[in-house]
């Protein structure tokens, strides 16, 4: 790895791999950590690994975390679970519908305040040609009784939930803190399965790589993500992920110097591999790399940064 920045390198030098263990099927309650239950909604893809989680914390009076995308089924199973106990919040981490379509829908049946991220806002505006970025979309309707900024929080009987900003993922995307258990709830900024999409026009790699930094200096070693099992030594794999995006951008300009000019050339020689079904998921992520390089003088093309546009080092 003498080619890549000592950053990266450095964050990659212990071994690295993702945990794609499944623990629970969709409905099933599953308590992974004193305070914290978790409900798997039925909406796994290749974007969503076996589906969204759904968290209920505390007991007696609690904040259900990601109500999980407009699925019948899916509220069913988080109001069983929650049996006679109360819903006092019902909290956003972004707006993305597969985290909020079912959260304004949640939040009226209980009679709880929805609070948590701000109404959806992109990075940027779309170009046109550029088409609509992911079929999983952008949650237009979500408005929350109250949007939550860096250090705000929400409490109950024994628990307390701390907004921390992470942008990149999306702009408005927060996780959660919580003290009590020293662990965060990283929404889809941190994920133990995968890599997150970082795809313009909501998602945009300076801030998301900023927030990883965010998040490594932090004291949580505990991440609840928004999809797949939950994070120990949450830390030192946040580091890896930040590694991987920093070698991911000396690849691409490696890429550049040698001649390629386009994103779909630059995804056939990155991914190799790559099933189908992602390669608009991967040539988003290298155009949200290309935007960073382009606004800092590392990467060159005429006019705007655009998903179809011809790059060169």
């Amino acid at each position: 790895m003498g080619g890549f920045p000592a950053e990266a390198r450095a964050a990659l030098s212990d071994n690295f791999a993702f945990d794609r263990s499944r623990d629970a099927g969709p409905g099933e309650v599953v308590e992974i950590a004193p305070l914290v239950r978790r409900v798997i909604a039925p909406n796994a893809s290749p974007f969503t690994f076996t589906g969204s989680a759904s968290y209920l914390v505390g007991r007696g009076k609690i904040a259900v975390v990601d109500a999980g995308p407009d699925h019948a089924a899916h509220r069913a199973a988080i109001l069983e679970a929650v049996g006679s106990e109360t819903i006092t919040h019902v909290v956003s981490t972004h707006t993305h519908l597969d985290h909020t379509g079912g959260a304004a829908i949640l939040a009226a049946e209980v009679g709880a305040p929805l609070v948590g991220c701000s109404a959806h806002r992109a990075f940027r505006a779309s170009l046109d040609g550029e088409g609509d970025p992911l079929e999983a979309g952008a949650d237009g309707r979500y408005r929350p009784d109250q949007a939550l900024a860096d250090g705000d929080a929400i409490a109950g009987p024994g628990w307390t939930l701390v907004a921390v900003e992470t942008p990149g993922h999306t702009a408005n995307h927060l996780a959660f803190a919580l003290p009590e258990t020293s662990a965060l709830f990283s929404g889809d900024h941190v994920m133990s399965w995968s890599t997150t999409v970082v795809a313009p026009p909501d998602g945009a790699m300076a801030p998301y790589v900023a927030s990883l930094r965010k998040l490594i200096a932090r004291d949580e070693e505990v991440y609840f993500p928004g999809h797949g099992p939950m994070l120990r030594n949450a830390r030192q794999f946040s580091r890896h992920l930040l590694g991987h995006r920093l070698m991911r951008e000396q690849a691409i300009r490696g890429r550049l110097a040698l001649g390629a000019r386009t994103i779909p050339e630059l995804v056939a020689e990155l991914y190799r591999g790559l099933d189908p079904r992602l390669s608009r998921a991967a040539g988003l992520s290298v155009f949200a790399h290309l935007e960073d390089l382009v606004a800092r003088g590392e990467a060159a093309t005429d006019g705007p940064a655009r998903i179809d546009g011809v790059y060169r080092a």
